[in-house]
């Protein structure tokens, strides 16, 4: 699967039942030896694309539960 198919999912907390934010709005942190997406970096942007403070939030890639169509669903190990 390539970046572009995933850019514009949304990702979802399975347990809090919650809205995290739109791949393609965040950052990704990838082992420069192997070349892999470790974590999802989502930073705390305002409505206008504004950064509002330095709050960010990590995802570990291996907490994908589910990539689907519109979103992608997190289940996360560890808080």
């Amino acid at each position: 699967m390539r970046y572009r198919d995933l850019s514009g999912k949304e990702l979802i907390d399975a347990d809090r039942g919650e809205r995290l934010g739109v791949l393609g709005h965040t950052d990704l942190q990838i082992n420069e030896s192997t070349g892999q997406i470790e974590r999802i970096v989502i930073q705390d942007y305002s409505m206008l694309g504004f950064k509002k403070g330095e709050s960010t939030a990590t995802i570990k890639w291996s907490d994908i539960e589910v990539i689907g169509d519109d979103m992608i669903v997190i289940k996360r190990t560890d808080f």
